[in-house]
């Protein structure tokens, strides 16, 4: 249990992404294209996890000062710093190889991009206002571009602005709460931040989400622009899930995964939509 924590097993829902230009193109049926974006999933998520840990190994003495994150693996000394090392690169060198074996040489220079960015991320940038949550939104993007190319699907534009946005809406809901909960000390940029400011763009970005979001539906037609009002009320009560729990960090995946009602929509989502896009096939 203590390595899939480790691993951040539970933050490979963020490599859903990966799925979504297959999911929203109708072309989830075909056997070939899925298999090629569940192998992208596996590699994603081993190179998302060696870079998890090589963060975890930098921000270590940060983290035990920081009220959830001293508990994680390395920061309480469950795992050490050289064991989580060989972990870290054991995951970079497997998925090294399944990646050469998918002979995707386009999708690749996506890995390389994700692995530079988290680097310069780790080694200071993470420190810069904008330029953080920038970066760290770019890590949505790279997944879903990495989605496209290891099916060889184009992104709709619309669905692309939707993802950027929430990517947005999201990260800068995670540092509102971190400075709310933390203050300054545990992490170095909140002290060029205040409250008002990342509260007020969270909200931009959330009203942004739901209008490409509802752009994206009506071109697609009628039973899309269903789905519309279910987008704005997981957004609103992912909203009121951060700002009515005092102890929450913002962490996007412990939100998504600790609030049943998002859960449970979420689901009826993914059932509704699979059902409008491929009824053809189903029926």
């Amino acid at each position: 249990m203590i390595y899939l924590k480790l691993l951040r097993v539970k933050h490979y829902i963020k490599n859903i992404l990966i799925m979504i230009p297959l999911m929203f193109s109708g072309s989830f049926m075909n056997l070939t294209l899925l298999l090629k974006a569940i192998y992208g999933f596996c590699i994603f998520s081993l190179i998302s996890s060696a870079v998890y840990i090589f963060n975890d190994i930098s921000d270590v003495e940060k983290d035990r000062l920081h009220p959830k994150k001293k508990k994680r693996p390395i920061a309480s000394g469950k795992v050490s710093i050289r064991t989580a090392s060989v972990i870290a690169v054991s995951c970079i060198c497997l998925s090294v190889i399944l990646q050469i074996c998918l002979l995707s040489y386009l999708s690749g220079i996506c890995i390389i991009v994700y692995i530079a960015i988290n680097y310069i991320y780790s080694k200071g940038l993470k420190n810069k206002p904008i330029i953080d949550i920038i970066l760290l939104v770019s890590g949505f993007f790279i997944r879903l571009l990495y989605g496209a190319m290891v099916t060889g699907i184009s992104i709709s534009s619309w669905l692309y602005l939707t993802v950027i946005t929430g990517a947005f809406y999201m990260s800068l809901g995670k540092r509102r709460n971190e400075s709310k909960l933390t203050g300054k000390s545990t992490r170095t940029v909140l002290k060029y931040y205040t409250y008002e400011f990342l509260d007020k763009n969270m909200y931009v970005c959330m009203a942004l989400l739901n209008t490409f979001y509802a752009l994206w539906a009506s071109e697609k037609g009628t039973l899309f622009l269903i789905t519309v009002p279910i987008v704005m009320i997981i957004s609103m009560k992912y909203s009121y899930s951060i700002e009515s729990q005092p102890e929450s960090d913002g962490d996007p995946v412990s939100v998504l995964l600790d609030d049943k009602l998002i859960m449970t929509l979420g689901l009826f989502y993914s059932i509704y939509m699979f059902i409008i896009l491929y009824s053809n096939i189903i029926f």
